[in-house]
């Protein structure tokens, strides 16, 4: 038997702040893979797999006060979000106005998701 206290759980806020966070590293994991040209680039790459390895930390983080079907629905929703803006303004990618449609529809989602989360709590 165990003579450690059982942790205290992980406030909700705090697992939000993780997953908003663990989206940026996302957001970053994703343009710094463009920037690589398939991991010829030294700097770019190192930021890929950091990228990649802080995103997984901090939304494994947010998972412990935050359902997994949301935080990880939320999550993907603000990389691909973030990714296509950010791609718009680094990459110069084209933004249609159907980008722009599924941005406002995954952003309500989001905050759907999020709206669900407090009503249950």
């Amino acid at each position: 038997m165990s003579s450690r206290s059982p942790s205290p759980s992980p406030s909700p806020s705090r697992g939000w702040a993780w997953l908003l966070l663990s989206s940026l590293f996302e957001v970053t994991f994703a343009l710094a893979n463009e920037a690589n040209h398939g991991f010829t680039r030294l700097w770019p790459s190192l930021l890929t797999a950091g990228a990649a390895a802080c995103g997984i930390v901090t939304l494994s983080l947010a998972l412990r006060s935050v359902d997994v079907g949301v935080g990880y629905t939320v999550w993907a929703g603000i990389g691909a979000v973030g990714t296509v803006v950010l791609g718009t303004l680094l990459y110069g990618e084209p933004l249609t106005a159907w980008k722009v449609l599924a941005f406002v529809l995954i952003i309500g989602g989001a905050l759907g998701l999020r709206l669900s989360e407090r009503h249950a709590s």
